[in-house]
């Protein structure tokens, strides 16, 4: 796409917009992220008249910075500060950019699993009645179809995902490469900054020009705050321009919240709309990394940044994954002090990190907190907490068996440097049970307005309707009525389109 192109992808970009604007359409969608995207091309697609609001600002591949603290203060939301509080603080990292978080995920893209599907119609039936499978794979079909998704190739992946690939088949567990949403590429290692080279195909680049080539328009920095409603129901969206000026959009037939799991409940809770379970039943992936040290180069600054993965776990609800990071990130991992740790620096390019996302039973909540912050909440159950441990050692085992000289396991109470696979795999008997003890993060989020036929227990119909207020939709993975266990991006799109064909049967 060329940089004229991409700009006209903007209708109007709030940061220049300091007087009141006041705005009309078919539809509303709030958010540019996979979900709203969604939205917005498949209605554009069908003829509807498409307003897309984004809170965050437009950045093009040339503006992504090579650092990713610099990523995080341009492209993150909080500047990538955001913490669920709990009984482990853990960090979340969510997009706030055209294009949402895809824009600084790893491109992975993991089709939707079929027992999860099962699961959630066997815990509530009523949902096959909007959420048929053979229309989600049909979604999905076409979604990854569009966005090229593949396997990394071996040239591409680099040494650091093949040490991963290495110790896997070296213990018989299954593995393959992470296949990715991406055409192109050229193993930059630069996803979770944003690609320089447009190879990833997050959103910016290719659902959202659909959808304005359709008609669509959409307009950057602008935040909604809540949602109009009266008697008839939802007409509208209220916000506020990134200049500071008061913005009132309309919608003739429907608003569409995908703002994603945090974002979402606020505005909804903002809105004074609190039927059902608004807020609660948070559900994530919480993740635990871990790094090694090995004798050859394994430069984890280069090649897909995440380009490989360890499947053979799933069933103890882990999932491991390579992780690239930027050299000041990846410096931040290292063991030691003073001297010790400068003779670390010289040989940056000999460590490797990977990381285990934890399928958990946990759950949390959202509420709008000071200052219309969100105030997350989150802790892990003791069962969770064991299946981090045990991804810990997962990890340690994997690397010593590709050849690591040594991994930092990063568990408090326990050895700081591990050289011995049997040390390795006491882990699970030696180590603490106390979240605090492990370093984590949250991702996916799932479940703050979900889906569901009991309108006491849930918050949108199983065709994505809001249960109470007429006119409203919700569209991004706070609908899950479960955990996927695996990346999202892909399920939330396939839900996406679904719910987009059921609002346009609602206006056709």
């Amino acid at each position: 796409m060329s940089g004229e192109a991409h700009h006209a992808l903007i209708a109007l970009d709030g940061a220049d917009v300091r007087r009141r604007l006041t705005l009309a359409s078919e539809v509303i969608v709030v958010g540019s992220g996979p979900a709203g995207a969604t939205v917005a091309r498949n209605l554009a697609a069908g003829g509807l008249d498409v307003l897309v609001l984004e809170e965050g600002a437009h950045v093009t591949p040339a503006q992504f910075p090579v650092s990713a603290v610099r990523a995080m203060g341009l492209m993150y939301r909080d500047m990538g500060t955001s913490i669920a509080m709990g009984s482990s603080p853990m960090p979340y990292l969510q997009g706030k950019v055209v294009g949402g978080t895809s824009v600084i995920n790893g491109a992975i893209s993991w089709a939707f699993p079929r027992e999860i599907y099962d699961a959630w119609l066997a815990a509530d039936p009523a949902l096959a009645e909007g959420l048929s499978w053979e229309a989600l794979t049909a979604a999905q079909a076409e979604i990854m179809s569009r966005l090229h998704v593949a396997p990394t190739p071996p040239a591409i992946a680099g040494a650091k995902n093949l040490v991963l690939a290495r110790g896997a088949e070296a213990l018989g567990v299954a593995h393959r490469p992470i296949s990715r949403n991406v055409t192109g590429c050229m193993g930059s290692g630069r996803c979770l900054q944003g690609c320089p080279n447009g190879a990833k195909l997050s959103m910016e680049r290719t659902f959202l020009p659909d959808a304005v080539r359709d008609g669509a328009r959409l307009m950057a920095g602008i935040r909604v705050t809540r949602v109009l409603t009266d008697a008839r129901g939802a007409y509208g969206v209220e916000g506020i321009t990134a200049a500071g000026a008061a913005v009132e959009a309309r919608a003739r037939y429907a608003v569409v919240l995908a703002a994603s799991a945090i974002q979402t409940p606020m505005i909804l809770q903002a809105s004074g709309i609190t039927h059902g379970a608004v807020g609660h039943g948070l559900m994530a992936h919480p993740g635990v990394s871990l790094t090694a040290r090995f004798d050859e180069p394994v430069d984890n600054f280069r090649g897909a940044t995440q380009g490989h993965e360890v499947t053979g776990w799933l069933h103890e609800g882990l999932k491991l994954e390579a992780i690239g990071f930027d050299l000041p990130i990846l410096a931040s991992r290292l063991p030691d002090v003073g001297p010790a740790f400068a003779r670390r620096l010289t040989e940056l390019n000999r460590y490797a990190v990977a990381g285990a996302a934890i399928h958990a039973e946990a759950r949390g909540s959202v509420r709008r907190g000071l200052a219309g912050r969100a105030s997350v909440r989150y802790s892990l159950t003791n069962a969770d907490v064991r299946k981090v441990r045990l991804g810990v050692r997962r990890l340690g085992e994997v690397m010593l068996a590709a050849g690591a000289r040594e991994v930092y396991p990063g568990v408090a109470g326990f050895d700081a440097v591990v050289s011995d696979p049997r040390r390795m795999a006491q882990l699970t008997d030696e180590g603490s049970l106390n979240p605090k003890a492990y370093a984590m993060s949250m991702t996916h989020l799932f479940g703050t307005a979900r889906m569901g036929s009991d309108p006491a227990t849930s918050v949108v119909r199983p065709d994505f309707r809001h249960h109470t207020t007429p006119g409203l939709y919700i569209a991004d993975s706070s609908v899950f009525p479960g955990n996927l266990g695996v990346n999202p991006q892909i399920a939330i799109m396939a839900m996406a389109a679904v719910m987009a064909a059921s609002l346009a049967a609602a206006t056709a």
